[in-house]
């Protein structure tokens, strides 16, 4: 890297603009534009779910509605999570000559400098891989990536605190116990700065200290810029299509106008936990083959165009492992699709847990 680094200091924004800023300052970067770095939090809590996720299977829409709780889809990978103010998002918008080239790498770097500037508060963080940071066998923060236009980008947070307890209560469920159990896991197995420390630090001391670990790990300066005009028309686009339901319901159910449903023509839906997250699958099966497939989850897979493309690719493919995989394997090749911890086999696997699912021992 020869360029210095520019960094967005947003503290207090809107919900919205809280995820919208980050793809306004991707789909505005042209060749000229600094790599940023941008740290945000919103002044009201909200709920993100991930760019492949079925809102109406992931969220409980009509908690979030009674509790005045939007809801907004982001263009990356993951699953549905509550965020407010708790959390000071860092988000890199980076030239892709300026990034290792597989994804592993990447995370790495991008986690190295949050886990630098726990462990000099007194935390002992640790990347756990592919792009989790824990602290002695809890969370304390995920990753994601995404690619816009002819940006890459990698987005997390530092974790000042986190309403667990209202995090279980937007997740859609099949039963309370589920949800209690839910809470319970969130207790457990996540954590955060002021839970491991006893108070909640400086937020000015956290971004000044978190530069400085960001400008160590790249050998780079860190200077505090401005957000352009063009970005700002960028993020008013982007507003609105958030905000529109085209957008937020776009992984719904599977298109079946004109089709009639017989003997030899069925849905199916199953989910399978891949390494790197969950895969969910509705599929329209005709005569034994794919006639129609929707793939969603909480799964990172770029680019970000590949999903569809895999979905395409699956059309009219008889449905046996075999084929499957074939097919799948043949559009990993061809798109060069980057998916940590999912593999071909994952969604081979996935697909027939709907066509024929497992049956029990």
């Amino acid at each position: 890297m020869s360029k210095k680094i520019r960094l967005l200091y947003m503290e207090g924004v809107s919900p919205l603009r809280s995820q919208t800023v980050y793809h306004a300052v991707g789909y505005a970067m042209k060749a000229d534009t600094p790599n940023t770095i941008i740290m945000v939090s919103p002044n009201g809590p909200y709920v993100s779910i991930g760019y492949h996720q079925d809102i109406q299977k992931e969220v409980d829409l009509d908690y979030c509605e009674k509790h005045n709780l939007p809801v907004y889809r982001r263009e990356v990978g993951g699953g549905a999570v509550f965020l407010d103010n708790g959390q000071l998002f860092t988000q890199w918008i980076f030239h892709k000559e300026d990034l290792p080239a597989t994804l592993e790498e990447r995370f790495k770097l991008y986690i190295d400098p949050i886990v630098a500037t726990y462990q000099e508060l007194g935390i002992p963080a640790n990347l756990r891989p592919i792009n989790d940071i824990h602290v002695n066998g809890k969370k304390i923060g995920g990753t994601g990536a995404a690619q816009m236009g002819i940006a890459e980008i990698l987005v997390g947070s530092l974790m000042y605190t986190f309403d667990k307890k209202t995090m279980s209560q937007v997740l859609k469920v099949p039963s309370e116990k589920m949800r209690d159990k839910i809470f319970e896991s969130l207790e457990a197995y996540m954590t955060t700065m002021s839970e491991q420390l006893g108070s909640t630090p400086d937020r000015a001391m956290v971004k000044d200290l978190y530069m400085k670990k960001v400008s160590e790990a790249l050998g780079m300066e860190v200077y505090e810029g401005e957000w352009t005009a063009e970005e700002e028309a960028m993020a008013k686009e982007i507003d609105a299509r958030f905000t529109s339901d085209e957008w937020l319901y776009q992984k719904g159910q599977l298109k079946q106008q004109g089709v009639k449903i017989h003997q030899d023509v069925h849905i199916v839906e199953a989910a399978f936990k891949a390494q790197g997250g969950l895969i969910r699958i509705i599929a329209r099966l005709r005569e034994g083959r794919i006639d129609d497939v929707t793939i969603s989850g909480d799964f990172t897979l770029l680019p970000v165009f590949a999903l569809g493309a895999l979905e395409q690719s699956l059309r009219g493919v008889s449905a046996t492992p075999e084929n499957l995989k074939s097919k799948i394997e043949e559009a990993y090749y061809r798109l060069n699709i980057q998916s940590p911890g999912v593999t071909p086999a994952d969604f081979t696997t996935a697909i027939m847990n709907a066509v024929a699912p497992p049956q029990a021992a």
